[in-house]
């Protein structure tokens, strides 16, 4: 997956922005001004930072070499999905939304209803 095709993607999502907070070589996502995916531009290959419940970023890792805990986070709560083509796109864009869907669930009740999830 190309980084183009991802930040369409990373965009899709209701009230989704892209930032760069910490220099112009790394783009972050954020809803509600909550990161919910960071990508290191100048990676080779390409890899994106996701949030993940702590019990499936587990098995995750243990299922797939390409999920590794996340690279400068908080490794209980991120995954580094390297996109070196071993994973299948589906599986990369359900964890894409598994992200945004955890971060808008940890926001009030009033954001969360804003965003549609009630």
């Amino acid at each position: 997956m190309k980084y183009a095709e991802l930040e369409t993607l990373l965009l899709s999502y209701m009230d989704a922005s892209l930032d760069f907070p910490f220099d112009d070589k790394t783009a972050v996502f954020k809803v509600a001004k909550k990161m919910f995916a960071l990508i290191g531009l100048e990676g080779k290959p390409l890899s994106i930072n996701l949030k993940c419940d702590p019990e499936d970023a587990q098995v995750l890792r243990l299922q797939f070499d390409a999920i590794i805990p996340g690279y400068h986070m908080n490794k209980e709560h991120w995954n580094t999905v390297i996109l070196d083509g071993s994973l299948d796109p589906h599986l990369v864009k359900k964890l894409i939304e598994d992200s945004y869907i955890l971060v808008v669930k940890g926001m009030s009740k009033k954001e969360q209803k804003r965003l549609g999830f009630e």
